[in-house]
């Protein structure tokens, strides 16, 4: 059977000819006629519709996105603010720059929306620091917006105001966990805070309420407006409502960004039908699902999974489908749609050396087991990889893996630790070769990745 097609939500009109980024055209293509519906709304009644949508969110956690601002205090007489997560810093993930770039005004209808329905007056887009161009597209649309009276005081003539702001962050992977973003806005480093107390929702920027979204996931708040959320709840499969968009990158012939019904499609669809299979030659020996913090999937290994009616199925890695759910009883997850394809000219001990040197130079340094661990790794690997490996280095690396995770103020002590988790256990035996193969390949002088 062929793969299922795409259903572009999001991605309606991005790459289609004659369609830019400026507001006139976005007002061609219906833009703002969402915001002109939902100020006609409650906001309560705006908050139910997306918690009947099943939205979850699109930036890594999978947070069901209406019950997150339900969690919202209400009652503390402070201001309440909304911060678009737009950081985007996960290796493999480039769907947000992409919706930058080329439909701003979806995001800021998003974000005007989602204002309105939990009355913030004040949102805030923290931009990774390598997307300067992104910055610069935002301010232009947003002072396209504010002329038309679409962003700023009285919107639309209905006497509430929000104002948009942009903040460029300094390009530092921590800032995508949502309350080191937070101390960055505040001008402070970038040090995740502990929760409890500080869950965003309470104590969030300047000690008030706060909502952080990502990009997609607000994105997508304009299109349950215009659907309704029980109609948008029916797209997908239960509990994976809606599309996603899932970001390829690797080694397969046709990389590039894909829009989906949310488990829909299996991972073996995606890459063998869609993205036109491996390189000639070559076969798929590993796929990373959900960014490089995402737990490995080898090529050839099966699971076996509980249905609810107490039966149980087996997969291999080819029938995953790619929702929140099965990947997660698969031992990974979805994380941000970032897709990472690896043939089998790729050797795994290289790749998580790779791996190791990003997560260890991304580290903010606050607790000690990630601030020492994801280094101790780092230097395991570059040392196995400059001529010094041995035996029993797989085992020590899984070692310092296992004391990092669960051990950390937030979740980077997992990113950094599941890559080494995974790759040992699901190609130990490359790393136990690895010496030989080393002193085979400089005999032979075979040029390397170091």
């Amino acid at each position: 059977m062929p793969a299922p097609q795409q259903r572009r939500i999001i991605f309606r009109h991005i790459d289609e000819p004659g369609y830019t980024n400026d507001l006139a055209c976005y007002v061609r293509h219906g833009g703002y006629e969402m915001l002109k519906k939902a100020v006609a709304m409650a906001p309560a009644a705006l908050i139910e519709e997306v918690k009947k949508s099943g939205l979850r969110g699109r930036g890594g956690a999978g947070f069901p996105c209406g019950v997150k601002w339900s969690l919202v205090d209400r009652k503390s007489g402070k201001p309440i603010y909304l911060v678009v997560n737009a950081d985007e810093s996960e290796p493999g993930t480039f769907k947000d720059r992409y919706i930058i770039h080329q439909d701003p005004h979806q995001l800021i209808e998003g974000i005007m929306i989602s204002s309105f329905a939990n009355n913030v007056k004040q949102a805030y887009i923290y931009i990774r620091g390598e997307m300067p161009h992104g910055a610069r597209i935002l301010e232009k649309a947003i002072a396209e917006a504010r002329a038309a009276n679409l962003v700023g005081p009285n919107i639309l003539g209905t006497g509430y105001g929000c104002e948009i702001y942009v903040h460029r962050g300094a390009g530092a992977y921590i800032c995508g966990e949502e309350t080191g973003l937070i101390e960055s806005l505040e001008g402070k480093r970038p040090y995740p805070r502990i929760k409890p107390p500080y869950f965003p929702a309470v104590l969030g920027l300047y000690q008030c309420p706060t909502i952080v979204n990502n990009v997609e996931t607000l994105c997508h708040v304009k299109h349950i407006v215009e659907m309704g959320g029980d109609a948008y709840a029916k797209i997908g499969t239960p509990n994976n409502t809606g599309t996603r968009i899932l970001c390829v990158s690797g080694h397969v012939q046709k990389p590039g960004y894909y829009e989906y019904e949310v488990g829909t499609i299996t991972l073996g669809e995606l890459l063998n039908e869609v993205c036109g299979g491996p390189l000639p030659g070559r076969k798929f020996k590993a796929v990373i699902p959900g960014g490089s913090s995402a737990k490995i999937l080898r090529f050839g290994e099966t699971f076996t999974l509980k249905n609810k009616d107490g039966s149980s199925r087996t997969l291999t890695v080819e029938d995953i489908p790619m929702d929140f759910d099965t990947l997660a009883a698969c031992g990974t997850m979805g994380g941000s749609g970032g897709v990472i394809v690896m043939d089998d000219s790729v050797n795994m001990v290289e790749a998580l050396a790779n791996i190791n040197a990003f997560y260890a130079h991304e580290s903010c340094g606050q607790c000690t087991p990630c601030r020492e661990g994801s280094l101790w790794m780092k230097k395991i690997t570059t040392r196995m990889v400059h001529d010094h490996a041995r035996t029993e280095d797989g085992a020590l690396l899984k070692s310092v893996a296992d004391q990092i995770a669960g051990r950390t103020i937030c979740a980077f002590g997992e990113a950094c630790s599941w890559p080494t988790q995974s790759f040992v256990a699901k190609f130990g035996d490359e790393f136990r070769a690895y010496p030989e193969t080393k002193k085979a390949a400089k005999s032979a002088g075979t040029l390397e990745l170091v």
